[in-house]
């Protein structure tokens, strides 16, 4: 019973690792159309779609499918508004690892059958008091494996939001002197692009890249405040929206939203700052304070338990 019992977490702990593997390594359409093109240039003779098909491998003719299909098969059953609100919050973590609505709620159950698999296993054969726990634990697992990556995913929203506040600022100033200078705002957003590496500049570049495939100018900024769901970056689309409508000069609308992100920026600091005492409390009264107390006063209390006084009251 006991060999039964780790062959089953060996199991489930393969078909977590994989899952893992298949949503973190998925390539997008683009890298195997790609890497199809640069197959095909090298062959001297045109290839076959078979051939082409039975080139890639194991995981991309056989795991992928299997999962897309599965992953269909969840999108199906759940509700649209909440395929919505996943693709909106995958938008907002910048896709990570391509993954699309679909993937996402199935990782979700594959996470929760995987953890809960886990924990039943290891409390079915328990004994004393841990054979107490044996339905209690296994279905908060579960839980747990549920909501485990919509939480990961959670952490990254925020840490994408962040990254994209802070760049924020000194992009705006950059943007304000490129087209002070004479250049077009589409252009100068190119100059973002081209001088940083971070999420705004992500999101500038698909904004461009979407007005070249002939969106409206509006509508594919509307987007990018749509996509970050960062408070200030709506407010810089709407200042940029509404001045081009009006025809307003738009190097002076874009020095004044420079002006006030920088005020922001400031403003968060200090926002931080003031909240830092309170946030060093929790860990200085449950941490600090008592090791200090145990450094300080540990040798005194040694020393009076070896002098026998407290035997003597």
């Amino acid at each position: 019973m006991n060999s039964t019992i780790i062959i089953g977490v060996l199991l489930l702990l393969v078909a977590g690792v994989i899952a893992i593997y298949l949503v973190r390594r998925q390539p997008s359409e683009e890298d195997l159309i790609r890497e199809r093109i640069a197959e095909f240039g090298e062959r001297e003779q045109p290839a076959t779609l078979e051939e082409i098909e039975l080139s890639l491998p194991f995981t991309q003719r056989i795991l992928v499918p299997v999962f897309q299909r599965a992953g269909g098969l969840v999108a199906r059953l759940m509700p649209a508004n909440v395929l919505e609100s996943t693709r909106h919050k995958l938008e907002v973590a910048g896709r990570p690892g391509n993954l699309d609505p679909a993937a996402f709620l199935l990782t979700r159950f594959v996470s929760a059958v995987v953890l809960g698999g886990l924990t039943f296993i290891l409390f079915f054969r328990a004994s004393g008091r841990a054979a107490q726990f044996r339905f209690l634990f296994p279905p908060l697992m579960t839980a747990f494996g549920f909501f485990l990556p919509t939480i990961w995913l959670g952490s990254r929203m925020r840490a994408r939001q962040d990254a994209i506040i802070r760049a924020l600022p000194d992009s705006l100033d950059l943007l304000t002197i490129c087209v002070e200078a004479g250049l077009g705002f589409d252009m100068a957003m190119n100059r973002i692009v081209e001088k940083w590496d971070d999420p705004l500049a992500e999101e500038f570049e698909r904004c461009v890249r979407d007005m070249g495939l002939g969106k409206l100018r509006r509508e594919a900024l509307r987007d990018m405040a749509s996509r970050t769901d960062v408070p200030e970056v709506s407010t810089f689309v709407a200042a940029v929206v509404q001045a081009s409508q009006l025809g307003v000069s738009m190097a002076k609308v874009l020095r004044i939203q420079s002006d006030q992100m920088r005020l922001r920026r400031r403003q968060r600091a200090e926002e931080k700052a003031h909240q830092a005492p309170v946030k060093m409390l929790i860990p200085m009264a449950f941490l600090i304070i008592p090791a200090l107390f145990i450094v300080l006063l540990g040798p005194a209390v040694i020393l009076i338990i070896k002098s026998g006084v407290i035997g003597r009251f």
